[in-house]
């Protein structure tokens, strides 16, 4: 196996490409003399993300991780309470949900596009069912027609998480405006990021809006009284100290959860605003190089692609096909690729096999189709924008050549074998 800096084509370190634009906004804040926290730049990059996804509100945080743990509060998680979640995502998506008394209920997939299968969700709602966390997997988006079909007709909340989405669409509508809440990341490997780190939560609902600035902003979430008026005596106050005397004029009675600081530095938030700018070139970009790719392996017998449905676009995020030709298929396949300098890495390991979930009572078994196309199928290879056309070029070669390969070393292996 190659270390990491020797493949010709390697796998994504950065989703996106940060340029002279993205350079010239940080040196237009830095000599600006405005503030570096929760200034301009925030909300205009609040404002146009919320533009762009059709939700009502959009706040931004210092990651998706962070934007899910806000989610999980925000919706008022009590024991006993019952989360489904799908187990094909990185960990962060239920990952929060460790810290809460519930039952975390894992949905299988559809074999098809790894996203959560409709017809298993029905079947694990129970009356202690609070939620559904899912995931458009890899930018491709969920079924969400059918899952809010099954969701509203409860009044269960419905959070996507959108990590993969952005650039995507669904049905015309925009990933994150479909659900309750979005959570979106700005991690370095996104299909936009905010200097390496950064999330978006987004929300139709002007309380859970009120609720999250509060959260992200170092302030209690908690339920108060309106403000008293003021007492004779009270001194008289500067305009500046007004913040004080509205505190203290505020009587709690009750509090939620203590807030914590998520503030998206200006910095970051001028970058992601200009990275938006670039979003429909960077995606343009990844589904070239998938349409080049699903060429290529289609060629081969036991392949399936991961095509959005009629309605819906791919942000691919991640390019993922199904290699059905048997196990001994894909490993030569990929010892191909490693040797021909591709980096191929598996996204995501079914989370319901994870030691921590294993130790709360997951087992084997549990989502038959996730684990199958995991163990036997899956296969992730590189696409993002960062690459050029040459490697691009070397990439289709490379799985070309690999994928023929695999096949004449299994037929063979299976010649010798009778």
């Amino acid at each position: 196996m190659l270390s990491n800096s020797a493949y010709h084509v390697p796998f994504q370190r950065r989703g996106s490409i940060v340029g002279e634009a993205d350079l010239t906004a940080l040196a237009e804040l830095v000599h600006s003399g405005e503030p570096l926290s929760s200034g301009v730049w925030r909300d205009r990059f609040e404002r146009r993300f919320a533009e762009l996804t059709g939700a009502r509100h959009a706040l931004s945080v210092t990651s998706g991780t962070v934007a899910l743990e806000l989610a999980y509060q925000l919706i008022g998680l009590a024991p006993g309470d019952e989360v489904i979640a799908t187990p094909q995502t990185f960990q962060a998506t239920v990952q929060p949900l460790l810290a809460h008394d519930v039952t975390v209920r894992f949905c299988d997939v559809d074999p098809d596009t790894l996203n959560m299968d409709p017809a298993v969700l029905e079947s694990l709602i129970t009356e202690r069912t609070r939620a559904i966390a899912l995931v458009h997997y890899g930018g491709l988006p969920a079924d969400m027609a059918r899952i809010l079909a099954v969701a509203r007709s409860r009044g269960i909340v419905v959070i996507e998480d959108c990590a993969h989405a952005l650039g995507a669409r669904y049905q015309g509508a925009g990933p994150g405006s479909l659900g309750d809440i979005g959570c979106f990341s700005f991690h370095s490997t996104k299909n936009i990021t905010t200097l390496g780190e950064g999330g978006m939560i987004t929300v139709n609902r002007d309380d859970w809006a009120e609720r999250v600035d509060r959260l992200r902003s170092n302030e209690v979430d908690g339920v108060y009284l309106p403000p008293h008026q003021p007492r004779e005596e009270e001194p008289g106050l500067l305009p500046w100290m007004k913040f004080s005397a509205d505190v203290y004029r505020r009587t709690a009675v009750g509090i939620r959860h203590a807030g914590t600081n998520a503030t998206m530095s200006e910095a970051a938030a001028a970058v992601g605003l200009v990275q938006l700018d670039s979003l429909e070139r960077f995606t343009e970009r990844r589904r070239w190089i998938a349409a080049r790719l699903d060429e290529a392996v289609s060629a081969f017998p036991g392949v399936r692609l991961h095509k959005a449905p009629e309605g819906s676009t791919h942000a691919y995020h991640l390019y993922t096909f199904f290699l059905g030709a048997g196990r001994e298929v894909r490993e030569h396949f990929v010892r191909g690729l490693d040797a021909r300098g591709v980096e191929v890495q598996l996204r995501y390991f079914p989370l319901h096999l994870l030691p921590e979930w294993r130790l709360r009572g997951h087992r084997r078994g549990e989502c038959p189709q996730a684990e199958r196309v995991w163990f036997d199928e899956h296969l992730n290879l590189p696409c993002h924008p960062g690459l050029s056309d040459a490697q691009v070029d070397h990439l289709v070669e490379a799985v070309t050549e690999s994928l023929r390969e695999a096949h004449d070393k299994a037929a063979r292996s299976l010649a010798t074998a009778l």
